[in-house]
């Protein structure tokens, strides 16, 4: 078993991001995004390049999330797709790319095509970008599985990327321990805390602990013995560490 370091979903927080890094070792771990790159936050340019330079390097894992999926669609269909991505955060990914200026100026056909032409590596990175990575003992999805199939590797990208309540709620049969993104840990806790969220059977556990809405960007290091270290970046930039051990 390989140590890994999971890093939940970054919206666009390019500095916390930056941060968080520096408690990953590139020698001995493999880092995991958990998809949601981009959106909302001021700098997802700067988070695609980053991770794709990461990718590149050091052989980090990106998983696709719902936001990198409705990006795509935008841009294969600017028409269609503009109203409900810029709803979802969309104008402050593409005023990343370019300014408020352009972004606006263009209509969405000609800025979709403007970003094919300007930003071909980034596109292909994120097209290529998997739905889930599977280990031994464990599964990294952005959103999560369906849990009704016999067979959760048929649920299919609607689950693996935007899937909620029936996973959550599911009995997790996979056999895996399933770490996860999208949902942020304040609507899993009762007291709508941004910690990590670990269900009851403690097979599932939710790491979105919701940075670009002022909560929390998380690091989770899965360690060989099977324990895990959290590290968390508030609202105020500092950083707290704890150890997890499961049963």
């Amino acid at each position: 078993m390989e140590q890994s370091f999971i890093i939940g979903d970054v919206h666009g927080c390019y500095a916390k991001l930056e941060q968080l890094l520096t408690y990953w070792n590139p020698d001995v771990e493999r880092l995991i995004f958990l998809g949601d790159l981009i959106d909302r936050g001021e700098n997802s340019r700067g988070v695609v390049q980053l991770a794709s330079k990461l990718q590149d390097q050091y052989g980090a894992t990106i998983i696709g999330g719902n936001h990198e999926e409705v990006f795509l669609d935008w841009l294969d269909e600017p028409q269609r797709h503009t109203s409900f991505y810029y709803m979802i955060g969309g104008e402050e990914t593409l005023t990343s790319f370019y300014n408020k200026e352009i972004v606006q100026s263009l209509s969405p056909t000609n800025l979709a095509e403007k970003m094919k032409h300007d930003f071909p590596k980034e596109i292909e990175f994120l097209r290529s970008l998997p739905d889930y990575i599977e280990k031994e003992n464990h599964l990294f999805v952005h959103a999560g599985v369906n849990l009704d199939l016999t067979n959760w590797k048929y649920s299919g990208k609607q689950y693996f990327r935007s899937i909620r309540e029936p996973f959550h709620d599911g009995i997790n049969h996979t056999g895996k321990t399933i770490i996860f993104g999208h949902t942020p840990t304040r609507r899993l806790h009762e007291d709508k805390r941004d910690d990590i969220w670990i269900s009851p059977c403690e097979s599932k556990i939710g790491i979105d602990g919701g940075c670009v809405f002022g909560g929390t960007l998380h690091g989770l290091r899965v360690k060989v013995n099977g324990d895990y270290q959290l590290y968390s970046i508030g609202a105020n930039d500092n950083v707290t560490e704890k150890m997890l051990k499961l049963k």
